[in-house]
Order: C-alpha cells, then sequence, then structure tokens
C-alpha cells in the first residue's frame, strides 16, 4: 500500500471547465450547504466496492463542498464526519518541504548546499544536497525496505504485518531511522536518478531542528498551522491519539490460519517521522494547498523551485520539492494538476489542486488494511482517484 503515496494517473476525457473565479473562496460559505450529487453518489461508489469510509471536499467556483459515506467504525451505523481528522501519511511531506523551503527564503539554508554541512555527525555523501532531499534524488536507502535494480530486496524497520501490529506503539529516534537507512547501501549515486524514500523526509526533519534549535512540531505549527489557522491539524509526535472526532482504520492478518483484524487507529507515528506522521482534515487540506499554491507561504520563485518538475519513475508526473505534477497530457482535466497523496496503515488522503490554489480536492479514505487483498484494493484506491478527479476537474 506504499504505492497510494504516489500519483495516480488520469484517464484521458473531456475538456476542464471553466477557471475558477478568484472571488469564489469569499463566497464559499454560502455554498456550503448546495448539493453536488454526483459526488455523493461517487463517494459511495467507493464504499460501496471496499473501502470502509469516505470524507470529500471540494473547492471551486461553485464555492465549498463535503460530504461522506460509509461508517466511521466497523460494526457502527454513523458515517465519518465530514470534517474529522485522519492521519494524511506522506501529504506530511508537503509539508516539511514548505518549513525548508521558508529557511532557504530566510538565507538559513542553501537549497544546493551538500546536506552534510549541517549535519556532520550522519558522515553523509558531500553530493547530497538539501535540494535532493525535497526531490527524492539523494539515491538514500528506504528505511521501510528498498528493492534494488538487481532485483535483490533488502527488508527495512517492521511497517506491516503481525510484527507491526504487535509494535505499533514502539517509538523510533528520528536519528535512528537515518542511521539505520545509512547501513545499507545506496541506491544510485546522489543526482543520478530518483526514487521515493521517506529517508530523505526524516533528514529534513533534522535539518530544521539544526538550524531552528526548535522542535519540527514547533517550526511546522509556528509557520503554517497558526498561520493558515489549520485548527484540526496536529505534529503528533509519539502520541498515539487522534485527537477529536475522526473514523477508525483497520488491519488484516492471519493468526495460526485464520484472519485477525485489529483496530489500529491508535499508534505511534515516530516510525515515519516528518515523511508520514500528521493528522489534518479535509478543510485543513484545502487551506493549505490553496494557500501554498496561491503564494502566501512562500516567496514566488521559492514557489517555483518547488514545482519545478523533476521526472519520476512514473511517465505520466512528475516532482518538484514536496509536490507531484500529473502531465497536462495525461489527465482529463487538459492541464497540469498538483497533488501529493498519502498513506498509513488504514488511511490514504488525497490532495489535489489547480496549479494556482483555485480548485482542489482533498479527502480521507478509511478502510481495512490487508497484506493479502493489497491488489485489489489498489485497484479500488486508483478507481476512486480517477472518478473523484474526473468529477471535479474534468467537468463529470
Amino acid at each position: 500500500m506504499g504505492l497510494l503515496a504516489l500519483a495516480v494517473t488520469l484517464p484521458a476525457a473531456a475538456a476542464a471547465p471553466a477557471a475558477a473565479n478568484a472571488n469564489s473562496r469569499a463566497v464559499s460559505k454560502a455554498a456550503t450547504g448546495q448539493s453536488r450529487p454526483q459526488l455523493q453518489e461517487a463517494i459511495q461508489e467507493i464504499v460501496d466496492a471496499g473501502i470502509a469510509g469516505v470524507q470529500l471536499r471540494v473547492h471551486d467556483q461553485r464555492g465549498d463542498w463535503a460530504g461522506s459515506a460509509g461508517v466511521s467504525r466497523l460494526g457502527a451505523a454513523a458515517k465519518p464526519p465530514t470534517d474529522g481528522r485522519f492521519r494524511i501519511g506522506s501529504t506530511t511531506k508537503t509539508f516539511t518541504a514548505t518549513v525548508v523551503l521558508q529557511l532557504v527564503g530566510e538565507d538559513k539554508i542553501g537549497l544546493d548546499t551538500p546536506v552534510a554541512d549541517y549535519l556532520p555527525q550522519f558522515g553523509l555523501d558531500r553530493r547530497i544536497t538539501v535540494r535532493m532531499l525535497l526531490q527524492h534524488t539523494s539515491g538514500l536507502f528506504e528505511f521501510t525496505g528498498q528493492s534494488y535494480p538487481d532485483g535483490t530486496y533488502v527488508a527495512g524497520i517492521p511497517w506491516s504485518g503481525k510484527e507491526w501490529v504487535d509494535n505499533r506503539f514502539r517509538t523510533y529516534r528520528p536519528e535512528d531511522l537515518v542511521r539505520f537507512a545509512l547501513s545499507k547501501p545506496a541506491l544510485f549515486a546522489p543526482g543520478t536518478d530518483w526514487s521515493y524514500s521517506n529517508t530523505n523526509y526524516v533528514l529534513a526533519r533534522l535539518l530544521i531542528e539544526k538550524v531552528t534549535g526548535h522542535s519540527y512540531a514547533d517550526e511546522v505549527q509556528r509557520r503554517i498551522v497558526r498561520p493558515l489557522g489549520l485548527s484540526g491539524t496536529v505534529v503528533p509526535g509519539t502520541s498515539p491519539q487522534i485527537p477529536g472526532p475522526h473514523a477508525h482504520a483497520y488491519y488484516q492478518y492471519e493468526e495460526a490460519g485464520q484472519p485477525k483484524t485489529v483496530d489500529i487507529t491508535r499508534q505511534n507515528p515516530s516510525w515515519i517521522s516528518s515523511a508520514g506522521e500528521m493528522i489534518s482534515t479535509t478543510k485543513d487540506l484545502n487551506t493549505f494547498i490553496s494557500a501554498l499554491l496561491g503564494g502566501r507561504l512562500l516567496p514566488r520563485p521559492l514557489l517555483a523551485e518547488m514545482l519545478k518538475p523533476h521526472a519520476t519513475s512514473d511517465p505520466t508526473s512528475d516532482y518538484g520539492l514536496g509536490l507531484f505534477e500529473l502531465h497536462a497530457d495525461a489527465n482529463c482535466s487538459g492541464t497540469i494538476l498538483i497533488n501529493h497523496n498519502g498513506s498509513v496503515q488504514g488511511y490514504a488522503t488525497l490532495m489535489y489542486s489547480t496549479p494556482d490554489g483555485s480548485k482542489s480536492l482533498t479527502a480521507s479514505l478509511t478502510y481495512v488494511d490487508d497484506v493479502a487483498a493489497a491488489s485489489s484494493l489498489q485497484g479500488v484506491y486508483t478507481t476512486a482517484v480517477q472518478m473523484l478527479t474526473k468529477l471535479e476537474f474534468c467537468g463529470g
């Protein structure tokens, strides 16, 4: 299910609807109660296909709409709250990258400076720059496990199966995650290729803490959460709780030949750290991506650096610095879409926007994470992404 963190190709279809009115956000409150039957039917179809619950929010020229379908908890009748909190997984990376780039703008970090200059204790290859961390071009081993070009697979820390379930409240120090990754062979020479690696963003956290003298959580709160009024967004650290209303997530594995389903809503997210630990809401993610792409969090030159595309392993998308770019000719909208989805056991997050932030879609899907059924679950997820983005960005 690590694939959920990557962008998903959208099908070719109709041209995009008219651009969002620049003043649409001002009327969003009046539009909140509007009916969007196609979107409501779509999220119900996703639930019918096997997802436990869906929360969806869109913002466009018609204003804001939020809806939900399915159940908040298995065996109960209540639907997920339309603005409930959830674990956002790798969407956390966009927050982390934004803080690093703010520090670049303050001349506290050099984007093309060797990371070793700031974090000498790790003995990093001096060819690895800050940009390479945010861009996933460092070649560093992925601490959750890495496949090499020759077909060799080297296991990482436990993050799935019964072993993870039994130890899901364990605390990992970010320094230990990095040292574990550095004990394994690099995937490629720095800057010569692209490979998605959570290790890059744990190093980015340590970089933030080194140059500011403050915790990663404090810097995210001070620089993003409080200025934007993101009242449902949390950097949990080692806390296992999801505070406030939320839908539950589950994990299924086999024990003594029988399937066993466990509620894993409560877990210690330190295993994924600044690469995927955060908790948020669809409303907060909507506000965040719109503010970021609208130029409220970064100076325009640094926002341009963030959006500068670099080829990935997927021919339909590129990666900037903490954001994916879906090619205009690879999706039905006929224009570029910006996104960073995420997943963490039982939770999947969608965050899509037009490049100017005027139209956005954010969602949370909760499900029973089952290794044995991963392939079929991935198919449901892919279909869900295609259906929702087609409805919002492609006129139906």
